[in-house]
């Protein structure tokens, strides 16, 4: 016993010793985790990235004055009435014409972003500049310039400024088809009036469209704070290169809930090629309507597992006939890039110049197949349309077979749609009328109808119809 206690007590100095080493190793260690981990987060700042780049985003001031349907004065001011107070924003009557002032004057405040710094153009939103005529650009150095209009596509929401200066400096361009959701993103612009902001956050999601903003929508969705102000302004990358052009945000309550919306960068640069080239965007057509393909769809044409457009039309005279396009055929890819919606087709569509031909990848009863559309101008389609069909381009057509016990049997054609180009348009038929003979012959179907129609020699047709209601008239049809 007391020789154990005697090799404790010599040994207790050792165990210090011991102790002492271990807790400098801790203390040291901690102290060197805490530098690493204070390098690491000093690297995640934005900082130097954003001191790159955010001379390339702009402020704009546009001007202009915007006329007023008689009656709808400001109702802000309750005393308007009575005291005959003008809002100091209505142009006076000697400006805007005789009587009642029926012009305002408005000024919008937002962002753009310099594109090509070597000919200064600047990328923006069409709704901040559109109905302007004085519009100012602020650069990040305090310089303020007059910038001029080279074009402006409201479908699109895009337009494109010009301004004259040295010094500029552009965006890097990323390519929006690689962005990913949860990719990390800022957001830089004019917030309020509050020059160069920076809010950041992530990609929420990509391909939104039907948000019933603009009329071609392909927005990318994103957390990162968008204000009114943003508008216009850069959605960038974590490497600082340009990702979006932000341009909406929803907002039931009137504020930021996080949602905001910006136009991929590859279509905002294809339509500022176009207002560049052509101050307007000129765009084509191949005849085909379709519809985004949905599981149940899938199913149905035991295609389980796929994704795309069903073609639901394929328009007489066009060029998605002439490549062979059928009914039923289902879109999965355009020019290589992978379809999950009708909303895509109709983007690539629209953005393609006049003349370009399409690589579509289809299946036809399961089986893959290559088609080749051109993309036509509207105007050259429309007068082979009335070559090929003087009494009944412009128009679809459904066959209609119904008793009736006030006339019976009603056989013919139902007009589903008609543009108000078309011949029946012009003759005062309307939708939902029914042909039932043409020249005193019948029509039981559309084959009948345009047998008759393509074999007169006559410039007119006598159209006997039938309304819904079941009214019957004759209307005079004239060749285009």
């Amino acid at each position: 016993m007391n020789y154990a206690q005697h090799s404790n007590n010599n040994n207790r100095p050792k165990i210090r010793s011991l102790l002492l080493v271990l807790l400098s190793i801790l203390i040291l260690s901690t102290m060197l985790l805490s530098k690493t981990a204070f390098a690491e987060e000093s690297t995640v700042s934005l900082a130097p990235m954003l001191e790159k780049i955010m001379p390339a985003v702009v402020n704009i001031s546009a001007r202009g004055i915007v006329n007023i349907p008689p009656g709808l004065r400001d109702r802000s001011n309750p005393q308007e009435e009575e005291d005959n107070n003008e809002d100091d924003n209505m142009v006076p009557p000697e400006e805007s014409g005789p009587g009642y002032p029926s012009k305002r004057r408005f000024e919008s405040m937002g962002s753009g972003v310099i594109i090509d710094a070597n000919h200064g153009y600047i990328l923006t939103n069409a709704h901040l500049v559109r109905d302007t005529n004085d519009i100012t650009v602020t650069l990040s150095d305090g310089r303020r310039l007059t910038a001029r209009l080279i074009g402006i596509d409201t479908a699109s929401d895009v337009a494109v400024l010009h301004i004259k200066a040295d010094r500029l400096q552009s965006l890097p361009l990323a390519d929006s088809d690689n962005v990913r959701v949860g990719d990390f993103v800022a957001a830089i612009g004019n917030p309020f009036g509050l020059k160069q902001t920076v809010t950041s956050g992530i990609v929420s999601g990509l391909e939104r469209s039907d948000i019933g903003i603009e009329g071609y929508e392909d927005f990318i969705q994103t957390d990162a704070p968008i204000n009114p102000g943003n508008s216009g302004g850069a959605l960038v990358d974590r490497s600082g290169r340009l990702v979006g052009i932000n341009t909406a945000i929803l907002a039931p309550g009137g504020g930021n809930i996080g949602i905001g919306f910006a136009i991929p960068v590859n279509m905002a640069v294809a339509v500022m090629k176009q207002l560049v080239e052509h101050g307007q965007i000129q765009r084509g057509v191949v005849g085909v309507m379709v519809q985004t393909l949905t599981p149940e769809l899938a199913d149905g044409f035991k295609v389980s597992g796929k994704s795309g457009a069903l073609v639901t039309e394929v328009k007489a005279y066009s060029s998605a006939q002439a490549a062979n396009l059928k009914v039923g055929d289902i879109i999965t890819s355009v020019n290589n890039k992978s379809i999950s919606s009708a909303n895509q087709v109709r983007n690539i569509i629209g953005l393609m110049p006049i003349g370009n031909q399409m690589r579509l990848t289809v299946l036809r009863d399961g089986k893959p197949l290559t088609l080749s559309p051109k993309v036509m101008d509207p105007k050259a389609y429309q007068q082979v349309a009335e070559r090929n069909n003087p009494f009944l381009f412009g128009a679809i057509y459904n066959d209609f077979n119904i008793h009736t016990s006030s006339m019976g049997d009603i056989r013919g054609i139902q007009l589903l749609q008609l543009t108000d180009e078309s011949p029946l348009a012009r003759a005062n038929l309307h939708p939902g009328d029914i042909i039932v003979a043409v020249n005193g012959e019948p029509t039981p179907d559309y084959p009948a109808l345009q047998k008759i129609a393509q074999n007169t020699h006559e410039k007119t047709l006598v159209v006997h119809a039938v309304r819904a209601d079941g009214q019957a008239f004759y209307k005079v049809v004239n060749r285009s």
